[in-house]
């Protein structure tokens, strides 16, 4: 009786069924990118003399690993940081040259002299939670945002929020550098000063 010869089985498409897998996998798989927080670093100056900052002039802001806010040496919630927030941003209680025209605040002398010199002076420690600090975060920069949208409206009857979706709308058909230069006075009235410290 002859042998027989063992069929051979056909492997020239499992090379074209591998590839088109692995097309398929590396086109429908999503890769998640790490978002971190917006901030724009302040300029690189070639003065080496210090800056003398009041005391009165610095909000702080401390983090325990407890996840508790401790404002200005008193506990507080994370509610009522927006607002606090706001209060000391908007004092105006300096005189003279370090007075504010347009602050709203209660004109306390032992608070922020005016929103150009006050300083958010942000501290957590190496405890505190992910969430619990951009929490915070987000409600320090909110504070910015509802006095910079309050003054926009005193001045042109729009929101800072509403001028910038403009600014960035490529169909707005408005006068786009008249609108950046209201922005930024807007921003240089109130600018954004949150010092994190190590």
């Amino acid at each position: 009786m002859a042998k027989r010869a063992a069929p051979e089985v056909n492997a020239g498409s499992m090379a074209d069924i591998a590839f088109l897998l692995l097309i398929f996998f590396l086109v429908t798989t999503t890769i998640e990118t790490d978002t971190g927080i917006n901030r724009k670093l302040p300029p690189i100056e070639d003065s080496e003399e210090d800056v003398i900052i009041k005391q009165k002039n610095i909000f702080t802001v401390l983090i325990n690993g407890k996840d508790q806010l401790l404002v200005e040496d008193e506990l507080m919630e994370l509610k009522n940081l927006r607002k606090a927030a706001v209060e000391f941003l908007d004092n105006g209680g300096g005189t003279g040259d370090d007075a504010c025209s347009y602050c709203k605040g209660k004109r306390n002398p032992s608070s922020s002299d005016n929103p150009d010199k006050a300083i958010i002076s942000l501290k957590n420690e190496r405890e505190t939670t992910y969430s619990t600090y951009i929490s915070v975060q987000n409600e320090l920069v909110a504070a910015y945002n509802q006095l910079r949208d309050r003054r926009a409206m005193e001045l042109y009857g729009i929101t800072l929020t509403e001028m910038q979706a403009n600014y960035d709308n490529v169909n707005w058909v408005g006068n786009k550098v008249s609108l950046k230069e209201k922005i930024e006075k807007i921003k240089l009235e109130y600018p954004q000063k949150l010092s994190e410290v190590q």
